[in-house]
This record gives C-alpha cells, structure tokens and sequence, in this order.
C-alpha cells in the first residue's frame, strides 16, 4: 500500500505511534507522571506538580498512619502481620512513582525514540511486523490493568463491607475494617463519619499506587515490545542481504547494523529505567505473596468467603504482575541472542569476504545481550520468577513454624 502524501505518511506514523502508547499515556497522566515537553504552558506545569503532590499526599496518607499503627498501637503479632502486608504493598507504590518521576527524561527520551522508529518505516511489512509487537504490548497493559485494580478494589469492597464490634469505654459499637489500619490515637477512625472519609482516602490511595504499578508494568510491556520489533525488522533486513545488489551490499548491511545499535540503544536505556522497579517489584512480591498465603491460610475459618476469595485474587494479581517483569527480561535476552542466530542462518557463503566479516561482527555483537535487571542484582527471567515463588512458599513455612 502507497501512501498518497506526505501529509498521509505523518499521519500514519503518528496514529501508529500514538496506538502503542495510548494505555502507557492514560495511566501516567493519571498520576502526573507522563513526561510533558518543556514547551507545555505554565498553567498546564502547574496542574501536573499539584497532580503530583496530590499523589504523594495519598500514598503518605495511608503508609505513615499504618506504620505507626504497626509499630506503636497494636500489640498482637497477628494482627501486626496483618498490617504488614497492605502497607508494604503502598510503600512499593510510592517507591516505584518517585522512580518513574525521576526517569520521566529517559521515558521521554525513549517516546520521542519509538516516534523516530515509526516515522523510519517504509515498507509495509516493517509496519506490519511492528504493529503486531505493539498489539501485543497493549494487550499486556490491559490485562495488567484489570487484573491488578480488579483485586485490589475487590479487596477494598470486601474490607468495607464487613464489620466488627468494638468496646469504646461502656459502649459497643458496630463499626467497619478499614483497607490498612490507621494509628487511631491521632484521629479515631472507629467512629462515624471520620471512618467513612479515611475509607474513601484510603481507597483513593490504593487506586494511586495500583496505577503506578499498572504504568510501570505497562511501560515495560510497550517498550520491550517494541524493541522486540525492531530487532525483528533487523533480522528482515539480514534475509533479504542475499538478493541484494553487489554494489548496494555494503549500504544494506551499514543500515542493518545501523538498526541493530539503535534497538540496543532503545533496550539499554528500557533496562535503566526499569531497574529499580524490577528490584521494588522483585522483592517486594516476594515478601506480599509470603504475607497473602499466611493471610489465606491462618485465617480460612476466621474470615467471610467474600475475603478468602479476595485475597486468592490479590495473590493472583501478584503473580501476573512479577511474571510479566520476568517474562519481559526473558523475551528481550532471547531477542538479542536471535539476531546473531539470523546473521548464520544467512546464506552467507553466497556473499562477498568484506560482507561476510561484517556478519561476524554483528554475531559478536549479539553474543552480548541486554539483560533487564533488578537493580543490577538479579536477572528477570522465568527462572527468576520459579525463584520468587519457591523463596514466598519457603518463607510462608517459616512464618507458619513462627507464630504457631
């Protein structure tokens, strides 16, 4: 298909662009976190910064109360376990968005990159093979965002839905649990309306942090994605050397190069990015999926069915969200190794010494993957994902042998 004009090609590669990003571009706007170019108006900076706060405010609204709660209020070890886990889950959310704030110039830098990469597609079938990889990463991005505020929100509904009696002083009263307990010697939240405005904080809160994570994890289906289709279009251009003309063969293989360094450039820079929301993410699921099977099992007759349900969703939720980190690493080494299996797979023995000695550099070159890491520790992996749930079951044994 030709396209008829200049002004059709911009805006193909535009619409091309802007339906890989759309997801990514909802879920961070909704935070505050989509980089803005530097051009935005005063107003619009503004409005973004108050966003901004506003998220913080949210996510210390429910960490500091929780930890105060945990470390100076309660006293039964059960019932600071039970704490433990919700606060952890909105001290990683607000960990991971002071990340994504601090890398929004490298996001940016990484769209204005994936915009150059669309505007560079000629043929139909490169357009094609990037539109299918850029499916896929919204699919992940939508999936991602269902399953996680579907669970958590699940969670909330069932926390303030049930309820327990309380002894204030002579008085009983009827009162509901709140998502993450509060330190109730500031403000007591066990009476009525100030129960009803911490909740609907609170549930304000665990959208903000659930939206952080659904970004990042989105984010690094988008971007990993799409540096999969580059080096698929790469491993195009390698196939199609042999039919090449003698005299446009060192040209063609200049620009497979060309396209080979710069979707490395594009996944390093991914990896930067990603690095310490795959360290939160790692340890982090690793400790709530510890806390969500203790929950599940010491409290089996204690709690409604409606809870027991939730909290199966939540571990649900968890797992989906740690194994698509893993998936992704796994997805990008194995993508990098391919392109040197491409340059073998070549029938180079029907092209010329010089181009042949070109081939040998980029299987070289291949040999040295990018590895999506978290924090420069462990490798993201399906085998690192069989390690997070073999580490959770071996520290839920542990916590059981405990608190018996």
């Amino acid at each position: 298909m030709k396209l008829a004009s200049s002004e059709s090609v911009i805006e193909v590669y535009k619409r091309d662009n802007d339906y890989s990003l759309q997801f990514n571009r909802w879920f961070l706007k909704l935070i505050g976190a989509w980089p803005e170019v530097s051009t935005n108006s005063m107003i619009k900076n503004i409005l973004t910064k108050i966003l901004q706060l506003t998220c913080h405010s949210l996510i210390a609204f429910i960490v500091i109360p929780a930890t105060l709660y945990i470390l100076f209020e309660e006293k039964d070890i059960r019932l600071k376990l039970k704490a433990i886990g919700p606060t952890s889950h909105c001290l990683m959310g607000g960990i991971n968005y002071c990340s994504l704030l601090h890398h929004s110039d490298q996001i940016w830098k990484s769209v204005k990159h994936m915009e150059a990469d669309w505007r560079m597609a000629k043929k139909e079938h490169d357009r094609e093979v990037m539109l299918r990889n850029a499916r896929v990463g919204r699919v992940i991005a939508g999936v991602c965002a269902l399953i996680m505020q579907g669970g958590v929100l699940c969670y909330n509904f069932a926390r303030g839905m049930s309820h327990i009696d309380l002894t204030i002083g002579n008085e009983t009263i009827t009162t509901g649990r709140l998502p993450c307990p509060t330190f109730n010697k500031i403000v007591d939240t066990r009476i009525s309306p100030i129960y009803e405005v911490v909740l609907v904080l609170q549930c304000l809160s665990t959208f903000v942090v659930n939206n952080v994570t659904i970004a990042a994890c989105g984010l690094a289906a988008v971007f990993a994605m799409h540096g999969s289709g580059q080096l698929d279009v790469a491993m195009l251009r390698l196939e199609e050397l042999v039919d090449e003309k003698q005299e446009l063969l060192q040209l063609r293989l200049a620009n497979v190069v060309k396209h080979h360094l710069r979707a490395l450039k594009f996944l390093s820079r991914m990896e930067q990015i990603l690095r310490q929301i795959c360290f939160v993410e790692l340890v982090g699921c690793t400790f709530n999926l510890c806390m969500l099977g203790y929950y599940t099992i010491t409290e089996w007759h204690e709690e409604s069915l409606n809870t027991i349900i939730t909290y199966i969703m939540l571990i649900t939720s968890m797992m989906f969200n740690i194994f698509i980190f893993c998936f992704i690493g796994e997805l990008v080494t194995g993508q990098c190794k391919k392109v040197g299996e491409a340059a073998y797979m070549t029938n180079w023995y029907q092209l010329p010494n010089k181009t042949i000695l070109g081939l040998i550099l980029i299987i070289l070159r291949s040999r040295t993957v990018i590895k999506i890491t978290a924090g420069k520790i462990f490798h993201m992996s399906i085998a690192t994902f069989g390690v997070v749930i073999k580490t959770s079951v071996g520290y839920l044994n542990m916590l059981r042998t405990l608190t018996v």
